[in-house]
């Protein structure tokens, strides 16, 4: 009886009597005799030997780009470069036909194809080299998060995705409703009345389960989500999706100093636990942007390639920085002063921009830098305000290539702040009387922040464009698939 095994259990394998067998797809079959196979197991094919005089003509036809097939036969050592073992075919078994014709109308085909292609045909990208690195990688990505927080005590929860409060304050949110649209009732003012909706009131898809995570945290001590949030905003960038999915962990008696810890030492866990275990995947990635790179000028490549800046990331220390002391560098900055940037930085209280983000962590301090103090007018009503009146007690976590990877806070504590800044911002008190609740019942110190999983694995995979790093990204105007 044959051992079956995946494929790359079979590269790691040495050669053995023993007969196996591998399903997977083709990749190529050359000479009517050398198949290149995959089964998504690893970014690496393990070559099959046809001696084909011994096959049917009518079987080797069928052996085409994409068909899916089972071989069976001795794993002996290779005798081509490129691979260690190859399988010596005794039996082909076709699981799935692929028409040749049909496949040159798709990037099954064997060659190189944009990545504005491979998201028209999203639903066979993920056999392309790319995708499957990039998905193999966020996988392992997903779990080192879980591994990280459960190491450290963390306890994961599950945070509403429809919910009738807005975290943000921003209002740019989905709706959720079961009313019909083309004749919905109404009030006696002439507004829908979304009493007689599903959920009795106005309901959104989750911007962020931070809310709810504090209310547990205020239990349980140290809790995380990891789940998917909505944002309706208009942004067609290569930054933002209207469907990612969102890292948030709040704890209890955590002030920003900690908080700060927490979140330079969960991003260097991750980031080192791919380059541990995703060593080929980002190797092929590398090799991908440096040739992606080559057609660049020579001042817009990379000074390191993807891994040594992923182990960058690891060695060094986060740059920390107030939000007063990076508005002076930014101003006094060669860009700025020249009129370089897109906005100018003219006074304390701007809010930063990528552009400015990005010269920070890239042209000033070259390192990973923590932002922290920002001014109250332009953060979330939640975050603590500081003696001065006048900033809060935030921090973003700032990365080469794409800015802001981490946003957080410590969190307001105190009943009376909070119940004023809510007032402030003109926030209806009564739809958070559960969250001011908090503030009554042992309130205490406590802080959190919020990582967009998206631009983690942007970060770590090297892909330029967000729409690259999920399976089937949502944006202005499109929701295929």
């Amino acid at each position: 009886m044959e051992q079956e095994k995946n494929v790359v259990q079979l590269l790691k394998s040495t050669p053995s009597t023993v007969a196996v067998s591998v399903n997977g797809w083709v990749r190529s079959f050359r000479s009517n005799r050398f198949i290149a196979l995959n089964d998504g197991s690893t970014i690496k094919n393990i070559q099959c030997v046809v001696d084909f005089e011994n096959f049917k003509e009518t079987l080797l036809k069928k052996i085409t780009v994409g068909a899916a097939i089972k071989v069976t036969g001795l794993l002996v050592e290779s005798q081509g470069s490129g691979q260690q073992v190859e399988i010596q075919v005794s039996k082909i078994e076709i699981l799935g036909e692929a028409n040749p014709e049909e496949v040159k109308l798709t990037i099954l085909q064997p060659k190189r194809h944009t990545l504005e292609k491979l998201r028209e045909q999203a639903h066979l990208r993920i056999r392309t080299n790319t995708m499957s690195a990039v998905m193999r990688t966020r996988s392992k990505l997903a779990f080192a998060v879980h591994q990280y927080f459960q190491e450290n005590g963390f306890y994961y929860m599950n945070t509403p995705i429809i919910t009738g409060s807005d975290a943000e304050g921003a209002g740019e949110m989905f709706h959720v409703t079961s009313l019909d649209l083309k004749n919905p009732p109404l009030d006696e003012n002439g507004e829908i009345d979304y009493k007689q909706d599903f959920f009795g009131k106005e309901t959104n898809l989750t911007v962020s389960g931070q809310l709810e995570g504090e209310t547990y945290a205020m239990g349980l001590g140290k809790i995380y989500t990891f789940g998917p949030t909505f944002r309706a905003e208009n942004s067609n960038t290569s930054r933002h999706l209207a469907e990612f999915w969102m890292i948030e962990p709040e704890m209890a008696f955590y002030n920003l100093a900690q908080n700060m810890d927490l979140a330079e030492d969960f991003i260097k866990y991750v980031v080192n636990y791919a380059l541990e275990n995703c060593e080929d995947d980002l190797e092929f990635l590398e090799n991908r942007l440096l040739q992606e790179e080559k057609a660049k000028p020579q001042n817009e490549r990379s000074e390191m390639s993807l891994r040594e800046k992923l182990s960058f990331i690891t060695e060094n220390n986060f740059k920390r920085v107030s939000y007063t002391e990076a508005i002076e560098i930014l101003k006094n900055s060669k860009p700025n002063k020249k009129k370089k940037f897109k906005y100018l930085i003219e006074d304390w209280g701007a809010d930063l921009q990528s552009e400015h983000e990005r010269f920070l962590v890239e042209k000033h301090f070259k390192c990973p830098v923590i932002l922290f103090d920002y001014p109250a007018s332009i953060k979330a009503f939640y975050m603590r305000l500081n003696d001065d009146g006048k900033t809060v007690r935030a921090m973003d976590v700032l990365f080469p290539g794409i800015g802001e990877i981490v946003g957080g806070s410590q969190r307001e504590e105190r009943y009376d702040v909070l119940k004023e800044k809510i007032a402030a911002m003109g926030i209806d008190e009564k739809e958070l009387w559960w969250y001011l609740d908090l503030r009554k019942f042992g309130t205490c110190v406590h802080s959190g922040f919020g990582l967009g999983f998206e631009r983690l694995v942007q970060f770590v995979t090297g892909m330029t464009n967000i729409r690259d790093v999920i399976p089937y990204p949502r944006f202005p105007g499109h929701a295929e698939f």
